[in-house]
């Protein structure tokens, strides 16, 4: 990039401090997310992370990612030319008809309590405005942002700004795959090895079972595209339950290998749990997590972790834990309703 480029890539953040070496801008080239892996990795000790990003998986993530544009919705921040914090927002609509305009970054311990977050704030609930200001009027609107328990910088800022924790969730580990339950499935039911051509018909379904769950969004359900692209992709790990033809339940078990080689453990996920409406209340979702639990200490992992919707209707979170997990961490969702003020905003 010459310099007349970089120029233009420079981003005004009103009422930023007046810090020598510290300014803004846009996104520039690939380049840039390596630098957002280096933020990330600069944060976890502080706010005690656990996470194994890759530029590859930031930049896969942010291609899937509906309604975000890289070049107006992400916002770097830098100290003499390095980056040393990024910001990003994007929005969809969940399916009861809320709007939900997202926001999140992260930013060097060295650089907080100085004035800096609410300068970005301020900004990216600019840029929200701006971009909420061409739907619905009468449409619920929301800023949205999250942290994790451990991360109480940005729980306290987000509280100072007015924003209040609207959902829990819970990261759950069973930390042994000892005394797996033997739970068979209810009778006309089957697991199978899942081939490519069942992969469409998997994920529909798992569409369609998600819908009753809290804040859900059809538009931001994750593509085959995306998910085949991990580099973590493996549906023999799969455990999907059928009925005749019909996809039934399932959970898409995995393991991270990048994060158990970065901390020393042998830990598998069983996530995506899911049963479709006709097939509940007969015990299939737990026989399906013992049979992961399985899955998972055949292919030589020592634990599984989960994530759950601690106030789930459904009754996840007993469900969990009585085939053996516990607690490990809370995550929250925090909101605040949006009102549309037209932006200020100046990019030079």
């Amino acid at each position: 990039m010459d310099t007349m480029q970089e120029m233009t890539n420079t981003i005004t953040v009103p009422g930023a401090p007046d810090i020598p070496g510290l300014s803004f801008r846009g996104y520039r080239d690939a380049a840039d997310f390596e630098k957002m892996v280096a933020v990330i990795q600069g944060c976890k000790q502080v706010d005690h992370m656990e996470r194994s990003d890759t530029a590859q998986d930031i930049e896969r993530n942010y291609r899937y990612t509906p309604n975000f544009d890289l070049t107006k919705d992400i916002l770097y921040v830098e100290m003499d030319g390095k980056v040393v914090g990024y910001y990003r927002v994007t929005w969809y609509f969940e399916d009861n008809g809320d709007a939900i305009y997202t926001h999140f970054g992260f930013l060097l311990p060295e650089l907080r309590g100085r004035g800096i977050g609410r300068a970005i704030l301020a900004y990216l609930q600019n840029r929200i405005r701006a971009i909420a200001a061409a739907h619905q009027p009468e449409q619920p609107k929301y800023y949205q942002s999250y942290a994790d328990e451990t991360e109480r910088a940005s729980t306290a800022f987000l509280l100072t700004a007015g924003y209040q924790p609207i959902r829990h969730f819970y990261t759950m580990l069973r930390p042994d795959l000892e005394n797996i339950p033997d739970l068979p499935l209810p009778d006309g039911y089957e697991i199978r090895p899942v081939l490519e051509e069942h992969l469409a018909m998997i994920m529909a379904a798992s569409s369609e079972a998600f819908r009753d769950h809290w804040g859900y969004s059809s538009a931001t359900e994750p593509k085959l595209e995306e998910i085949k692209e991990d580099q973590d992709f493996d549906p023999s790990l799969w455990c999907v339950a059928w009925h005749g033809d019909q996809v039934a339940g399932m959970v898409l078990n995995y393991i991270v290998r990048a994060e158990n080689l970065e901390y020393e453990r042998l830990r598998g996920y069983t996530e995506n749990i899911c049963v479709r409406r006709p097939h509940r209340k007969q015990g299939l979702a737990r026989a399906l997590i013992a049979a992961s639990l399985g899955i998972l200490r055949e292919r030589g992992m020592l634990e599984a972790s989960l994530h759950v919707d601690t106030e789930n209707l459904s009754g996840a979170l007993r469900l969990y834990e009585s085939v053996g997990f516990r607690p490990l961490s809370r995550h929250t969702t925090y909101r605040k309703p949006l009102e549309i003020a037209w932006p200020n905003l100046r990019i030079i």
